[in-house]
């Protein structure tokens, strides 16, 4: 399976969607939106913002596998 590295955010607050790159080799636990500035967090049960706000999940999940240790 090849790994997908780009994913859309999508802010719940306001909508703006940016394409960003996901890290392989860590969790983004926060994120900015360029639109409003809300800080993005993961929501419950996920491990990062790209697992609650992204078109596509974390590599690590990509791969089921444990994300960040956890």
């Amino acid at each position: 399976m090849d790994l997908v590295l780009n994913s859309v955010l999508t802010c719940p607050e306001c909508g703006h969607q940016a394409a960003e790159t996901m890290p392989t080799n860590a969790c983004q636990f926060f994120y900015e939106c360029l639109a409003c500035h809300t800080l993005l967090r993961p929501k419950p049960g996920d491990c990062c913002v790209f697992c609650s706000y992204g078109s596509v999940p974390c590599p690590p999940v990509q791969q089921q596998r444990s994300c960040c240790g956890g």
